[in-house]
């Protein structure tokens, strides 16, 4: 919540700048206003938008909650304060609600489409700098499940990392040590060769990047047969064309930055009574 609260009052302050021009001249009392849905998907922001509302010191009452299907027309809060307040907080307000929305409504496309295979999807560090933590949540809201939310909770091994490391299975057991004991080490890898490297190391989970369905099967075989307390995640170029059939090859988990990066703003609007 500390972190919500920043970020609520940094989004102020950028919009604010020295002052709203409008705060000296706007008419006395309260109003109220209603924020509409003008696009169909997943609503998400509620709860930023909440300490928002908290921050500036006006009632909103939200009619729809974090993760629920939303459409053209729906009211999704009813909003009631001082003119000034309102309308300088309306753009932001209604700018996080947007931009959350949109990641949960692709979110929700990714998830629905694995629902029921027991594959796990996954959201990647592909956020914009400054917003990771709130478009994470937002691709919770859909139906993700955090990937990696900085290099501080997961030792990962990518493939510019393998070209500096001339002994993996040394490195790792030299990481075991430095790392926390129950921090996992994944590693990434493009070929059935590297994967054998990596689970013969001590990985305990393996990438396979950009590999067609074939070399995935083959992969999960042999990780069943010889390592089956390694995961194995999917990744690279799949989106929502290929992302069922890959969500069949035995893999645990699949990850997509296109959920986050890829992902259009609903639109809302707000009007006054």
């Amino acid at each position: 919540m500390i972190n919500i609260k920043k970020f609520v009052k940094n989004a102020i302050i950028e919009d604010n700048g020295r002052g709203d021009l409008f705060f000296d001249v706007a008419p006395k009392g309260r109003f109220t206003a209603r924020a509409i849905c003008k696009s169909d998907g997943i609503l998400a922001g509620v709860q930023y938008a909440k300490v928002l509302a908290r921050t500036e010191k006006f009632d909103c009452k939200f009619l729809k909650n974090d993760g629920d299907e939303i459409k053209v027309g729906d009211v999704i809060a009813e909003l009631e304060g001082k003119a000034s307040i309102l309308l300088s907080s309306e753009r932001t307000f209604l700018n996080m609600l947007q931009h959350a929305s949109g990641i949960a409504t692709m979110a929700n496309k990714y998830a629905k489409l694995i629902e029921g295979t027991g594959v796990v999807l996954l959201d990647t560090r592909k956020t914009r700098p400054q917003l990771r933590d709130f478009e994470k949540y937002a691709s919770r809201v859909g139906g993700a499940i955090n990937h990696r939310l900085g290099l501080d909770d997961c030792l990962m091994l990518k493939d510019t990392h393998l070209r500096t490391i001339n002994n993996l299975e040394e490195f790792i057991k030299k990481a075991r040590k430095r790392i926390s004991w129950v921090t996992k080490i994944e590693i990434e890898c493009e070929t059935f060769e590297q994967v054998k490297e990596a689970m013969h190391a001590g990985g305990d989970i393996i990438m396979c990047d950009n590999m067609n369905i074939e070399q995935i099967k083959e992969v999960v075989e042999f990780r069943n047969a010889n390592y089956p307390h390694i995961l194995l995640e999917a990744s690279g170029n799949i989106n929502l064309k290929t992302i069922k059939e890959y969500a069949t090859t035995g893999v645990d988990a699949i990850s997509s930055g296109s959920i986050i990066h890829q992902a259009t703003w609903l639109d809302f609007s707000m009007k006054f009574d």
